[in-house]
């Protein structure tokens, strides 16, 4: 078995499953010239949904625990101390060649990605100590693409479970969803046991209804500036205002940050719709980080 780094007996608000991965981010000045030149700002750092949740969350002083795999190389190091210098504990196994993810963000901040996960999928052999002390397992939809890893989520979760833990999930990517299949997808959520679920506007309309249909989860609905729309079993939905933040060059990582706010703060015992305040509280601040690092560089 690859070796391992793990943080045992520390405590963690949540646990994330999934990828770490570095971010080539090329920051768009113009159109692109198709064969030929187009001037932009190029920076790499730390990425991947899970690593972005746990990372936010120790930003805020709160430890969560990421749990995956990454290159045994150079660059995979240096990704795992630069989570661990944000507060992280981590449980991760070091193989293969680490990932990179190339995000092309336009002058409204919009992000295409072109992803390379290498060392990422290829998780397996999950281990029950990975669990110890983590109230929630949080899974972006990204952790239940490519095997071994989505086996290897699966049964994370179902030991989760089994240990009276709770498990949240991220959307992550309506391009995934329509790959997948929405009743593939509805399938996943059911399997995985799901009580809070979140969403984009772009994934929530892929799903259409069949988000609502899980009975006694909590679906949060993102809609970037706009206000987030909290779902309830038998409610109607409530809006929760975003956070208006300016000079915005930059919005990755922005939706994980409010999945963690949100599962800090449920953990702490506040409602669905103060969950709904402290996540946007940390998305805005991960938009405020992301903005400021692509204009500094």
């Amino acid at each position: 078995m690859a070796p391992t780094v793990a943080a045992r007996n520390v405590a963690a608000m949540f646990a994330a499953v999934g990828d770490l991965v570095e971010d080539v981010v090329v920051r768009l000045h113009e159109q692109v010239n198709v064969a030929s030149d187009t001037r932009a700002t190029v920076i790499r750092r730390r990425g991947g949904s899970a690593a972005n949740a746990v990372a936010a969350a120790g930003r805020a002083g709160v430890t969560a625990r990421f749990i995956g795999q990454i290159g045994d190389d150079p660059l995979g190091r240096s990704l795992t101390a630069e989570l661990a210098a944000d507060g992280a504990a981590l449980a991760v196994r070091r193989a293969g060649r680490t990932g990179t993810i190339i995000v092309m963000v336009d002058a409204a901040g919009e992000r295409t990605m072109l992803t390379d996960r290498a060392a990422c999928i290829a998780l397996d052999e999950p281990d029950p100590a990975w669990l110890d002390d983590v109230a929630m397992l949080h899974i972006p939809l990204y952790s239940l693409v490519g095997q071994p890893l989505a086996s290897s989520v699966l049964t994370l979760a179902q030991w989760q479970r089994a240990r009276g833990g709770r498990v949240s999930v991220d959307l992550s990517s309506s391009a995934i969803i329509e790959q997948l299949g929405r009743d593939a997808v509805m399938g996943m959520l059911h399997d995985l046991g799901a009580t809070a679920i979140f969403a984009n506007e772009l994934e929530a309309a892929r799903m259409g209804d069949l988000l609502t249909r899980l009975d006694g989860a909590l679906i949060w609905v993102k809609q970037g500036s706009g206000p987030a729309l909290v779902h309830a079993a038998g409610a109607a939905p409530v809006e929760i205002p975003a956070l208006a933040v300016e000079h915005v060059t930059d919005t990755t990582g922005a939706g994980d940050a409010f999945a963690a706010g949100v599962l800090i703060a449920l953990e702490e015992g506040l409602s669905p719709e103060q969950a709904t305040v402290r996540g946007h509280q940390l998305g805005a601040d991960a938009v405020r980080l992301a903005s400021r690092t692509l204009s500094a560089g």
